[in-house]
């Protein structure tokens, strides 16, 4: 981008599986929005780790990343994020070093702390119940001694992965990844599309406690949001419907996959189920091109975010990449907030 105080914008997918359709159709349609999200100029396209949830494909996200970055050509690509507890360090690091062995330059590793599902499913991924979440930052530190350079009598090697230097950013949607990004030096990329109750907090906290590193001499910080955008507001909030039924099923206890929109979605959800989604969804810009666009600098006044992520989930591809094409269109007219002090 050429004027350096517009905001870069990108994309994260969580693969969604719609109603009536499965994971190998959610992959097809994951491609054709990263090969379309290049061509409008986005900036990342990152991918979440999800398990045991039937509207959610991308369980397997460095596989996942991998056939997308095959597909594009310059997109970074990346994980946002690769739920570290699950996994040990080691295997992270040969997969995203394998990674960025073939598509050098262009992955991002997004770590977050959360298991990404519930307590059965842990045991399913062989998780011990105890000790890991409070091993994060020892893990994550370890990972960057992966990417790095080869130290002397270094006993175990990532390889591939060692020595690329492959950029780690922490994401979180409370104020530990915050602070624990300041200290360690990373970007930072806050949850706020489902969890956006502590993100000026984290934000505070991750720009007055940063600590320059070699990897990132000043904080950068990313903010996640919903955008549903559409040529009118009515009907970019029919199809927001979609993600709010997915959130009232989750409370519920029946998460599955991604409902088609409807008409009237007060027939469908109690006064207190419709605060609890409300609250969770509020950092969401829903409507047409110029509802949207002033949705958006409204957020990076408030939040003064370097980056800003889109998720968008949305019922029908083609709408989908309508709403992103939309989005795109603004990015030359998203100032970044003057941050003051």
């Amino acid at each position: 981008m050429s004027d350096k105080n517009t905001v870069p914008l990108s994309v994260l997918d969580l693969a969604p599986v719609p109603q009536g359709a499965d994971p190998a159709r959610a992959f097809q349609c994951s491609l054709e929005l990263a090969q379309h999200a290049e061509k409008w100029g986005y900036q990342r396209y990152w991918m979440a780790e999800h398990h045991n949830m039937t509207g959610i494909a991308s369980a397997a996200t460095s596989v996942l990343l991998g056939y997308i970055a095959g597909g594009t050509k310059t997109i970074r690509v990346g994980s946002g994020g690769v739920m570290l507890p699950n996994h040990s360090p080691l295997v992270i690091a040969e997969q995203f070093g394998t990674l960025a062995t073939l598509y050098p330059n262009r992955v991002d590793l997004g770590l977050g702390r959360a298991p990404g599902t519930d307590q059965r499913t842990m045991i399913a991924l062989r998780r011990h119940l105890s000790g890991e979440i409070d091993n994060f930052p020892q893990d994550v530190q370890e990972l960057q001694m992966y990417f790095g350079d080869v130290q002397p009598q270094q006993p175990v090697q990532a390889v591939p992965g060692q020595g690329l230097h492959v950029p780690i950013w922490l994401l979180g949607s409370s104020l530990y990844s915050a602070q624990l990004a300041a200290a360690l030096g990373l970007p930072f990329a806050f949850a706020s599309h489902f969890a956006p109750d502590m993100l000026y907090q984290a934000l505070a906290i991750y720009r007055s406690k940063f600590q320059p590193s070699a990897q990132l001499e000043k904080p950068h910080a990313m903010v996640c949001i919903n955008a549903i955008a559409a040529d009118t507001d009515e009907e970019a909030r029919r199809m927001f419907t979609s993600n709010q039924q997915q959130f009232i099923n989750l409370r519920r206890g029946m998460p599955g996959k991604l409902p088609a929109p409807v008409d009237n979605i007060e027939s469908l959800w109690s006064a207190q189920e419709r605060f609890g989604v409300d609250n969770a969804l509020r950092m969401s810009v829903v409507g047409n091109k110029e509802t949207v666009r002033q949705g958006l600098q409204n957020i990076l006044r408030e939040t003064e975010a370097d980056e800003l992520m889109i998720n968008g989930q949305i019922f029908d591809h083609q709408a989908r990449l309508h709403s992103f094409e939309i989005v795109s269109q603004l990015q030359g007219e998203l100032v970044k907030a003057q941050r003051i002090g």
